[in-house]
Parts: structure tokens; sequence; C-alpha cells
């Protein structure tokens, strides 16, 4: 059967960001308006007074110290609280496919790769800003790439999901060689008025080019060992805005129409079913645990994350091990385990074994296992 690899990424990363202490600011200014305005009811007992938020209290319960953002000014507004993104013509590109071109253009130069070798393109993300044509189809014109393309959304773990399907294309022949992109603008989908978890989420665009081993030249490539994915039913992470909502305008507004979830509860299942994941594919690819050399996990929880890896590798991992980027671009959905595998891989040696995994909404769970060529 044909080997695959992974042969190049690449990053687009907002020019603007917010730290924690500016989005504080924000909502603090925002429960002290509520409270002010709602005073005599709170008084009464009528309603809970809202509760302020803190830095210490950010990085306690996430680690993450700062976020990406397509547009900053709106969400640091008291008054707005969520991004604003200008509306565009058909004419142009859509912001999502203009980030995943750019993300594109890098993966591909470190893939040695033209728009003429990419035989397909896959934009895999949480969040997709039409349901038609295609995002995929719109990058795929404007990179010039011949082929097809097409959408897929598994949330947080759409990249790994997104590799399964170009590892099980390239590996039957279909293809030689496939573009995966990432585009998340996860500032659109977060309640900044949510104490516990208006600080979760940033912007970002990963791309990731898969090939058969043959045709590929770059230096550093990654073998692909296998896949395994995984979904359980679970109301615990969801968001319920979708095309429907006209129909049914009682709903319009709703909390439940932007990012929700029971976090004690997410991490309570979702640690368990990762680490089983994780330990019975290497057990079943006959590798062990003790020999990764390093894990590039969902960035979403960095408490999460090291519970994760000493489960799988059986004690607390070593700095370096499991490359955390939280602090610098908090959570970023499907997009996480992509930046930490871009920023930090070139480090390791040939036959180094690694693994990229992600964990979200569904719930879903998928799994990479990579060699390091040599």
């Amino acid at each position: 059967m044909t080997k695959v690899v992974i042969s190049g990424t690449g990053v687009f990363t907002p020019s603007q960001s917010v730290s924690n202490a500016e989005l504080v600011d924000t909502f603090n200014t925002y429960v002290r308006r509520q409270n002010e305005a709602n005073a005599a009811a709170i008084a009464r007992g009528e309603m809970e007074p809202l509760a302020e938020s803190s830095v210490e209290f950010i990085v306690k319960a996430s680690g993450i110290e700062a976020r990406y953002v397509m547009d900053k000014s709106g969400i640091v507004d008291p008054e707005i609280m969520a991004p604003r993104l200008r509306q565009r013509s058909n004419d142009e590109p859509s912001i999502l496919a203009e980030m995943a071109v750019d993300a594109a253009h890098k993966a591909m130069k470190r893939a040695n790769k033209t728009a003429a070798d990419i035989d397909a393109v896959i934009v895999a993300c949480s969040n997709l800003e039409r349901p038609y044509p295609a995002i995929a189809v719109e990058v795929q014109e404007l990179l010039g790439v011949e082929g097809f393309g097409f959408d897929m959304n598994v949330a947080c773990s759409s990249a790994t999901f997104g590799i399964q399907a170009a590892y099980d294309m390239l590996r039957s022949g279909s293809v030689d060689c496939v573009l995966i992109v990432d585009p998340e603008i996860c500032s659109g989908h977060l309640n900044f008025r949510d104490r516990d978890s208006h600080f979760i989420f940033g912007d970002v665009c990963t791309a990731i080019v898969l090939e058969r081993e043959e045709t590929c030249t770059a230096k550093g490539a990654w073998e692909v060992l296998g896949t395994r994915l995984l979904t359980k039913f679970s109301n615990n992470i969801r968001n319920n805005f979708g095309f429907l909502n006209r129909a049914t305008p009682e709903g319009v507004g709703a909390r439940d129409k932007l990012f929700v979830q029971e976090g004690r509860k997410v991490f309570k299942e979702v640690v368990p079913m990762v680490s089983a994941l994780i330990l019975e594919h290497m057990a079943d690819a006959g590798l062990d645990p003790k020999d990764l050399k390093r894990m590039w996990l969902h960035q979403a929880n960095k408490s999460m994350n090291d519970m994760i890896g000493r489960k799988v590798l059986g004690r607390d991992p070593e700095p370096g091990e499991q490359p955390n980027i939280l602090q610098e671009y908090a959570n970023t959905s499907s997009a996480g385990s992509i930046i930490a595998f871009s920023k930090f891989n070139e480090d390791l040696k040939p036959d180094d074994l690694g693994l990229i995994c992600s964990f979200g909404a569904g719930y879903s769970a998928g799994n990479v296992l990579v060699r390091k060529r040599t």
C-alpha cells in the first residue's frame, strides 16, 4: 500500500491580538453596567448579580494568556463585544478563503508544491461562513488548482478528520497530493458576555499538504503511520445556530445560538476517551507510548492536555514533549494541534515518533501517528 507523508504546513496568524487584561477590562465594564441597570431587581432578590472576571481566573482555568483575532475593535467595545467584519460582495474572496489561501501558500512552499501538483482541496473547520458554494471550491479557484474540493465540519477535530480523508484517498491511488486548510474565526461564535467562556477562543488558519511518499521532495517530511477517528454523541459542547433559525424566530438571539459548554463534564468525559483512543491505536499499531518523542494535542485547555499526557506516557510530560501554544493563540478549534505541529517539529530527528491528536464537540477525536522521514 502507498505510503503517505505530511510534506508541508503553514499558519496564517491575524495581525491583531487581545490580551487577557483587555478582555477582562471589557467584560467587567459590561458586568458593572448590567448590575447597575438591574440594581433594583438584584436588591429584591429577583435576579443574581453578574460576577466579574479576572486575569488570574482565566490563566488558572485554561492556561490562555492572549489570542489573535480578525477584528479587535468590536470585541473590546463593551457595547458590542463581538467582532465586526466587513460584508463582502460575491465578487470578492470570502474571508475564510482569503485566510486559507495565505496559509496554503506557506504550506505549499514548504512542501515544494505548486497549484499544478495539488489534486484536491479540503476545507476542514468548525464554522463555515456559508453552506454553498463550498469554501474549498473557492480556495481551489483562487489557488488555480484543478481537480476538486469539498468542505467538512467535525468541530475541533476537523483537521485530523481531514487528514484521515486525504490519507485514505492517497492510499487508494485516487489522488497524488491533497491540501487541507482549517480557517477558524472562532471569535465569531464566542459569547464574550459569558464569564465561563469569554476568554476561550482565537482566530487563525492552518494548512497541511499530504502526498504520496514517492512524489515528496521536501526536507523534514513526516510519514503518516496511521489514523484513527472516534465520535460519541454529547450535548456538553453545542452551538444551535443554523439555517433553520429563521423558521423558529422565538430562538433568535438565545444563548445557545453561540458556543455553550459544560466545561467540567467535558473535562471528566473527554480526557479518558482521548487517552484510551491514543493508547488503543498505538497498541494496535505495535507502538509503545514510551517511544513518543512529541505529542501535538488539541489546544483547548492546558490541564486537559497535561492529564492526557500523563495517562499516555505514564508520567508527567517533560518540557517540550507536549508543546503548548495556548498562551499566545488560545483555543483555535481544529487548527490548534496543527499550529503546535507546524511550530514544533523541525528539531526532531529522523525516525522520531510523534502524535497529532484533536478532540472536541461531538464528542469527536482524531488521532494521527507520524514518524519523521530519514
